[in-house]
This record gives structure tokens, C-alpha cells and sequence, in this order.
């Protein structure tokens, strides 16, 4: 009778759809990520490994006299340390970090260490938030990470407005791995939301450097501040690519493999269009740096290769399932192979043999291709339709000098609903663009919406 209905039929089309399902997962390596994105230059990823160092140099005591010094040392001069904090000093409030004046590259740099396994104040930090809980400029963050950053920025204001305008040349960097990465990641969007506290400091002044860093932000805050933070993963970290709570993760530190077993086979049956239109769901921030340096079913390392894009849908959502997804959070892993990645990008740049002016060209193109990539995924974000995402301008133009006022207008018209246009003139060939859209055929139509 079950030969009559089918049912072995049906069976058998059931254990064939699970075998590909579990075929496909176990195949998913970390290249897959990032295979269609672009090869980083060395002019951009050269803070990578000076900043992974900086951020190491916290866990020491006496800088003076290190103890975990990492080979090369930290390249860190302790008498240009402005300060440094440790949990004593943040009473809890937020993981211990310093602030440097690096004159060499004109950067004023203020270092988070990451997660200590040992301080409950940590724990407390992580587990402070609930899906959905806190909104900040059109989306949603986590609430601890958020508080941390704000009781930084509260602690430090006066000493980073003065040291900014000491030096009105250098740059504004926070740079943070792990628990550290999000504070940092949050706070560079603290900084630019409350530029007025630092002396109305420049936007291109700000940028944030997040190493193996937490989910902390919803898609369309990753997207739209993807011009000052950036972050690097390392090959097959878990944190980036899971979006299990934080408070979750660390409260399962010790049976940790099979809940990311667990949460891989669920995330993988939720449709991705349902991933996108979540509000809460929080990703990885910013621009994306992928140190790629394994291939599956090769044994040993392979010369890193570091791709990097500013993704909107196939944004590390799958958990890779490999021996190194937890080694591969380590800062000392990241920092090595990261200074790996760069020596082979100046060996090359060296035996070409580019010019200096080259070289400026060469950089002028890159924030050129960054901003205009950037332009991109903000217009795809809008095309997925995610949640409070919005184009910077229906009319073409993308100044620096118009972007906060458009995102000002953009997260009022998501609260109140109104819509608000730029009075910058449209072209007719961008009235065409945004009026029509071409079928399968290739003719023009006349947008629904």
C-alpha cells in the first residue's frame, strides 16, 4: 500500500535533500565568503597589524618592561601613552584600553583589549542587551556595547577634544578586538552622532578599526557607516559570522562547538530574504577586511590573501564549520598573519617598482573606488529592501561635505514618514534611472513603485 501512495518515493527525495544540505554545509569554507570580492592594497591595510599590536600592548602592566611582546615588539614608544585604564580605573564600566599619540603616522589612537574570561564586569557588559533593545539612529545596536562606549566617550571627551585640536592634521582612530571591537565600532558612530563634543571634529578625521569583531549593529547602520569603521576577519572566526546573541556564546563557553553546530543548522533553513528584512538582527560593522589563508582539503597555510568589500547580502551569515573557528579569534593569530598579508603586499608593490607619484595616484583612485563603492551597497541595501536603509541621495550626488546632513533628513523621514529631497538639481538621464527599468526583453517600463 505505501508502495501504491509513493511514500518510499517521497522518502527517498526527503534523505536525498538532507544529504545535499549536509553536503553543502560541510563544504562551506571560509574562501566562499569572500570570493567575489576585490584584492585589499596595501595602502589601506597597513594600520591592520600596527593597530592589532597597539591593542596587545594593553594586556601588559609596565610597557616599559613587557612580558607578552610579540616578535618585532609592539612599536610602541611609552612615552607618548597618554593614558591607559584598567579595570580599576573603568570600575566595570568598560574592558581597560590606552590612548596613544602616534606621531610616525599621525594618528591619535585609543586601543580596547578584548574579552577577559576572568572579570565578571566583562560578562556584565555582554550580557546587558535583549534583541531589539536599544535603537540608535535609524537601527539597533547592542545596549551594553553602546553604554560602554558612551561611558568611554563621556570619560575621555575633554582629553580627545584637546588633543584633536593640538593636532588638527591627525586622524581619530579606535581600534578594539572582540568584546573591544564592538565598544570601538560604536564608538567612532558615538563620535560622528556627537561631533560638537570633540570640537566639531571632520568626519574623515574618524575611523574605527574592529579585529574579529562582534555583531553589534543592524544591517543598515554596517552599510551606512562603512566610510569610517572597518572590519577584519581572520579565515574561519565563529563571532562575526554567528548571529547567536553574545550573551548567549559566552555563557557557553564550554560546550561552545555544538551550539554553533546547532545554530549553523538553523540559520542555514531560515531564508535569506527573512534574514534581511529582520530589524534586530545585528551583523559584523562597516567595510569588511577577509584574511584568507587556508584552502579546503589542503593541509598547512597558505601565503594570506586579504579581499575586502563592503557586502550587503552574504554577509558572513554561515558559521563555518572547521577545527580553527575558534583559534582563529585569537588577536596573536591575526596579528601574525596579518603582517604576513601586508610584507607580501609591499614585496610586490616593491618589485614593480611603483613610482612615489604613482603611489598618490594609486590612493586617490582607492578613496575614490571606496566611496563609490560604499554609494553601492547603500543603493543595494535599498534594492533588498532592509529596514530604515536609504540611498544618500536619489539625485547622484555623494559629497562628503552633504552625507551627515542627508542622514540627518533620512532618519527623521524613517520616524516620521515624510519623505524630504535634496535640492540639488536632477539630471534627466537619473530621472530616467529612478522613473523606468528595463524587462526581460529590454524594453523600458514604468516602475510600480
Amino acid at each position: 500500500m505505501s508502495i501504491i501512495c509513493g511514500l518510499p518515493l517521497l522518502e527517498c527525495v526527503y534523505c536525498l535533500a538532507c544529504a545535499r544540505w549536509a553536503w553543502k554545509r560541510c563544504l562551506h569554507s571560509a574562501g566562499h565568503d569572500s570570493e567575489t570580492w576585490g584584492i585589499a592594497t596595501a595602502e589601506e591595510f597597513e594600520p591592520v597589524p600596527r593597530l592589532c599590536r597597539y591593542i596587545l600592548s594593553v594586556y601588559e602592566d609596565d610597557l616599559r618592561r613587557p612580558v607578552w611582546e610579540p616578535v618585532g615588539g609592539y612599536g610602541i614608544n611609552p612615552a607618548r601613552v597618554i593614558l591607559k585604564r584598567t579595570y580599576k580605573d573603568t570600575n566595570g564600566r568598560a574592558p581597560p584600553y590606552l590612548l596613544y599619540l602616534d606621531h610616525d603616522h599621525a594618528d591619535i589612537i585609543l586601543a580596547i583589549r578584548g574579552l577577559n574570561m576572568a572579570k565578571e564586569s566583562d560578562y556584565a557588559v555582554l550580557l546587558d542587551n535583549k534583541l531589539g533593545q536599544r535603537k540608535f539612529d535609524g537601527g539597533y545596536v547592542h545596549n551594553g556595547l553602546l553604554k560602554a562606549a558612551g561611558w568611554v566617550l563621556d570619560k575621555e571627551c575633554d582629553i580627545l577634544k584637546e588633543l584633536v585640536q593640538t593636532y588638527p592634521n591627525y586622524t581619530l582612530t579606535f581600534a578594539g578586538h572582540s568584546l573591544g571591537s564592538g565598544v570601538a565600532a560604536l564608538l567612532s558612530m558615538v563620535v560622528v552622532q556627537n561631533r560638537h563634543r570633540l570640537g566639531n571634529i571632520d568626519r574623515k578625521r574618524v575611523r574605527s578599526y574592529a579585529i574579529a569583531p562582534a555583531r553589534c549593529m543592524s544591517l543598515n547602520l554596517a552599510v551606512r557607516y562603512a566610510d569610517i569603521i572597518n572590519s577584519v576577519v581572520l579565515q574561519d572566526d565563529f563571532l562575526p559570522r554567528t548571529a547567536t546573541p553574545l550573551e548567549d556564546i559566552f555563557k557557553s563557553l564550554f560546550c561552545l562547538p555544538c551550539l554553533l553546530c546547532l545554530r549553523c543548522m538553523r540559520d542555514t533553513c531560515i531564508p535569506e530574504e527573512k534574514m534581511l528584512r529582520d530589524p534586530r538582527r545585528l551583523y559584523a560593522p562597516g567595510r569588511l577586511y577577509h584574511i584568507v589563508e587556508r584552502k579546503p582539503f589542503r593541509c598547512g597555510r597558505f601565503p594570506p590573501v586579504v579581499r575586502t568589500a563592503v557586502p550587503v547580502d552574504g554577509r558572513f551569515e554561515h558559521i563555518v564549520l572547521s577545527c580553527n573557528a575558534t583559534s582563529d579569534h585569537a588577536i596573536i593569530w591575526v596579528e601574525r598573519e596579518a603582517q604576513m598579508a601586508l610584507d607580501l603586499m609591499l614585496e610586490k608593490d616593491h618589485s614593480m617598482e611603483i613610482p612615489a607619484k604613482q603611489k598618490m595616484e594609486r590612493q586617490e583612485t582607492l578613496a575614490r573606488e571606496h566611496s563609490e563603492e560604499h554609494k553601492a551597497a547603500l543603493q543595494r541595501a535599498v534594492t533588498l529592501a532592509v529596514p530604515h536603509a536609504y540611498s544618500p541621495s536619489q539625485y547622484g550626488t555623494f559629497n562628503d561635505s552633504n552625507n551627515e546632513e542627508e542622514a540627518a533628513e533620512h532618519s527623521d523621514t524613517s520616524s516620521t514618514g515624510s519623505s524630504k529631497r535634496s535640492s540639488k538639481r536632477e539630471t534627466w538621464d537619473e530621472l530616467i534611472e529612478r522613473l523606468f527599468d528595463r524587462d526581460e526583453s529590454g524594453h523600458m517600463v514604468l516602475k510600480k513603485s
